[in-house]
């Protein structure tokens, strides 16, 4: 009989050995249950054939072609991946919503004498569960929000604290985003998919402790900070990081090479702009691109566009920050130092 899990933190201490998503390829990239593997029953082109012969000719027809890709791939399965598995292995199997494809591959693997459950509505349940822990459940978490205008290395500075054994809630990493214009690190994950990870690190995290989130706005790059997470994040107390113009210059000016190194890729970022800060000043930001003038180009952006943009951002949310640290180099050693000061706060009212 498919397992019943009624809450996130239920699913996620399944006690199974190994979790299986036989959906399609193309299903289990969208999103999957956090350590799943990929072992698809019916690859995309084989799922869309069955389902058109289900709609077009009979779904009798369907069903039985379907079992015979199922099975051919299910064995394929067990003679590979699966070989090494010993007697007292215990799988747990899913599928979109816990139907044939899961439970015919779990009877295959109960047959050989695996220990192997499904999912009762498969991916649909453990969707439905991240949607009401991320959507519609008020989270109790204890946030602290590190503030700071652009190139103030708050994120180098989150995984010092990290390190430290501070409870930190990576936002940027989940959303493989670095949070700004020229913040893109390549494809971001389906919002699904950065739910999935944000749900899997909050479950995981005290609610009695301290978490330290970078200050963000409801979007990085193109995912959505779900409305849950959000609402605390808008009214957590915040620490802001203050570093010299020249410290975050540079420090910018290495983070973000790859982009400042690409200079079609920048154009067409900066041309977004001219919307909002005027032809003028994007010139001029492309007169100091064109002569490699990457330290000049990337004060100017920060001078003329993220401080400014960063302002009004914090006179809309209208939250001063309870505490500022001053942060006097952004290399190592200067952003250890600036942890420790983010510590001393942390070991003082509101916080301690």
């Amino acid at each position: 009989m498919p397992l019943t899990f009624s809450t996130l933190d239920a699913f996620f201490a399944h006690g199974f050995d190994t979790v299986i998503d036989v959906r399609s390829p193309s299903e289990f990239a969208e999103d999957h249950v956090p350590g799943a593997i990929s072992l698809p029953v019916l690859d995309d082109e084989e799922r869309a054939r069955v389902g058109t012969i289900y709609k077009q000719q009979s779904p009798f027809l369907a069903r039985k072609l379907g079992a015979a890709l199922v099975f051919r791939n299910a064995a394929a399965h067990v003679e590979g991946p699966l070989s090494h598995h010993e007697g007292g292995w215990r799988p747990l199997v899913y599928c979109w919503r816990g139907g044939q494809r899961s439970g015919s591959f779990a009877w295959m693997l109960k047959e050989i004498g695996w220990r192997s459950e499904t999912v009762q509505g498969g991916y649909r349940t453990y969707r439905r569960l991240v949607n009401d822990y991320l959507y519609d459940t008020a989270l109790r978490h204890r946030l602290v929000l590190i503030d700071g205008n652009t190139g103030t290395a708050k994120t180098d500075l989150l995984h010092v604290l990290a390190e430290r054994g501070w409870q930190v809630l990576d936002l940027e990493g989940a959303a493989h985003h670095r949070g700004s214009l020229l913040g893109g690190m390549g494809e971001q994950p389906s919002q699904k998919a950065f739910e999935t990870t944000l749900a899997r690190a909050l479950t995981a995290l005290d609610p009695a402790r301290p978490v330290l989130v970078e200050a963000e706005s409801s979007k990085i790059g193109e995912r959505i900070i779900p409305p849950a997470l959000w609402a605390l994040m808008k009214n957590a107390p915040r620490i802001a990081i203050e570093a010299p113009m020249q410290a975050r210059v540079g420090y910018l000016a290495r983070a973000y090479d790859d982009v400042l190194s690409d200079g079609p890729r920048l154009e067409n970022l900066l041309w977004h702009l001219r919307g909002v800060r005027g032809h003028e000043v994007v010139d001029g930001w492309l007169a100091r691109m064109a002569a490699g003038d990457k330290l000049g180009l990337t004060e100017a952006l920060m001078a003329q566009h993220y401080d400014p943009a960063y302002a009004k951002s914090r006179r809309t949310i209208g939250v001063d920050p309870v505490a500022t640290v001053q942060a006097e180099t952004l290399d190592a050693a200067g952003v250890a130092a600036t942890a420790s000061g983010v510590e001393r706060v942390l070991a003082q009212p509101p916080f301690a």
